[in-house]
């Protein structure tokens, strides 16, 4: 007796499937595009952030090999620096006096 009763409903049972399905698919694409479009965000801003990188090892590489500066005497000459411009020793800029001969 249930058998003879779904035949009849058989068609608009199909059709709901159907639109179950399509409605699916749709919230399925809507899904991938959002998951791509945020990934390829995320890749452009790692790709440019590598740019930045690749060009702060390229001016690494030329301050090392085309100057053939020795670097720990540039790095003691910056502390040197420091310590000077910490201790405030030098002459100072707003001096009016000049040279007595």
């Amino acid at each position: 007796m249930g058998l003879e009763i779904l035949v009849p409903l058989a068609p608009f049972i199909m059709v709901l499937g159907i639109i179950w399905l399509v409605n699916n698919r749709k919230l399925e694409e809507k899904r991938i595009t959002a998951t791509a479009e945020a990934s390829s965000e995320k890749a452009a801003q790692y790709a440019s952030r590598v740019g930045e990188l690749e060009e702060r090892v390229k001016v690494l590489e030329r301050i090392i090999t085309d100057r053939g500066y020795d670097i720990a005497t540039q790095i003691e000459a910056l502390r040197d620096q420091r310590s000077v411009e910490e201790t405030g020793s030098g002459v100072p800029l707003d001096m009016k006096q000049g040279e007595k001969a």
